[in-house]
C-alpha cells in the first residue's frame, strides 16, 4: 500500500514563492510517475504538473508554466513543486499523486491516470 503526505502549504503573499513536498511511503514505491493536482472552493480538481519517476519527461498546466517547477528526490521517494510569484487564483488545496501504470504520457494530465492521492495541503495567496 502506497501512502503520500503532502507538506509546504501556508498563507502567502501575492508574488510570494512557496515549495510543497509529497512523501511517499510503501514497499518497493516505483510510480511511473508523479503528479500535483489542485482543487478550489467550487471548482472541479486541476492539473498541475507531472514528473515521469525515471527521466526527464514533465509536464505543466498553461496556467503555472514559468512560474511553478516540479521535481523529485528518488532516493528519499519524495516529489516537490516549487511555487513562484504566485498569484490569489492560485488559492486551492493541493494534491499530490501516484500513477502506478503509464498508458501515455500524454494523459498525465487527468486525475484518473493516479492511482493514489494524497489528503492535500492548502496553498493560500492573499492579494
Amino acid at each position: 500500500q502506497v501512502q503520500l503526505v503532502e507538506s509546504g502549504g501556508t498563507l502567502v503573499l501575492a508574488g510570494g514563492s512557496l515549495r510543497l513536498s509529497c512523501a511517499a511511503s510503501g514497499r518497493s514505491f516505483s510510480p511511473y510517475a508523479m503528479g500535483w493536482f489542485r482543487q478550489a472552493p467550487g471548482k472541479d480538481r486541476e492539473f498541475v504538473a507531472t514528473i515521469a519517476w525515471t527521466g526527464g519527461y514533465t509536464n505543466y498546466a498553461d496556467s503555472v508554466k514559468g512560474r511553478f517547477t516540479i521535481s523529485r528526490d528518488n532516493a528519499k521517494n519524495t516529489v516537490y513543486l516549487q511555487l513562484n510569484s504566485l498569484k490569489p487564483e492560485d488559492t486551492a488545496v493541493y494534491y499530490c499523486a501516484a500513477a502506478m501504470y503509464l498508458e501515455s504520457y500524454s494523459r498525465l494530465n487527468l486525475p484518473r491516470e493516479y492511482d493514489y492521492w494524497g489528503q492535500g495541503t492548502q496553498v493560500t495567496v492573499s492579494s
